[in-house]
């Protein structure tokens, strides 16, 4: 399986990450019933190149009136250099598709095509690079579906699309390749926690790095607004999908 995003959005809190660098999800799957996604070989099984945070790191953090000095001077002085945030999204659990649930999300079963648990990396000089929204133990579970969510009221659903299917013929299977074009993924369900771990203690600020943590993610949190509760999210995805059966994409097969 391999999925290219190429437009979109993610929203978490008052923040929307634009999606305008390709990413790439890839695998291997047991079919197009519910599978999970066994690892690419040779390659990332999510590549998600960063991606700038509209604002920067003004646009993240919140610099409160009880800073102390040294933490103002270095905030500014990083924010007079280089004010450009990226976020990376990074998977923490196995990815789970249901590619059958994608292509007909109205057959009356679990909709989610497409379940990511993540943790989104912040990085910057003055932010370190442990700052994250997200943990293994605490993940962003977004469960994208091409159908029409149910988010907690009062916010209103949004919805999907499957795109366009094509079988394309392989030597002499007629179904060899599965090609989805123009798919739209989509999710307003779920929940975001608050980041932690923000603070570059290589700045070699005079502060406790547990003060440090506590004040700078605290800015964070405020100025994105997280934790973000279920239905104050949301992502959407557009791209294309490809699917083959493994003998036509192996290493030495002549189709390849």
């Amino acid at each position: 399986m391999h999925s290219v995003t190429s437009s979109g959005s993610f929203t978490i809190g008052t923040t929307t990450l634009p999606i305008d660098k390709a990413i790439v999800l890839q695998g291997g799957i047991t079919g197009i019933q519910p599978s999970p996604l066994f690892d690419a070989v040779g390659a990332p099984t999510l590549n998600s190149p960063p991606g700038k945070v509209p604002g920067g790191l003004l646009g993240i953090v919140n610099p409160a009136p009880n800073w102390p000095l040294p933490l103002w001077q270095a905030f500014w002085s990083v924010v007079n250099s280089v004010n450009d945030v990226t976020a990376t999204m990074e998977p923490v659990q196995t990815i789970q598709t249901d590619f059958g649930a994608a292509l007909n999300p109205n057959w009356g079963g679990d909709p989610t095509a497409v379940r990511l648990a993540l943790r989104v990396r912040l990085q910057n000089p003055f932010l370190g690079n442990s700052c994250y929204i997200g943990s293994a133990q605490n993940p962003v579970v977004v469960k994208l579906q091409t159908g029409t969510t149910a988010p907690p009221a009062p916010t209103a659903p949004i919805s999907g699309s499957p795109g366009s299917l094509d079988f394309i013929q392989v030597g002499n299977d007629p179904y060899a390749y599965l090609q989805n074009t123009g798919n739209i993924l989509v999710d307003n369900t779920f929940a975001v926690p608050a980041a932690k771990g923000c603070g570059n203690i290589a700045l070699g600020l005079p502060i406790l790095t547990q003060l440090l943590d506590s004040l700078v993610s605290g800015a964070v949190n405020l100025k994105v607004g997280l934790p973000s509760a279920a239905g104050k999210n949301q992502a959407i995805l557009q791209g294309d999908t490809g699917i083959a059966a493994a003998a036509y994409v192996r290493d030495g097969s002549p189709y390849q």
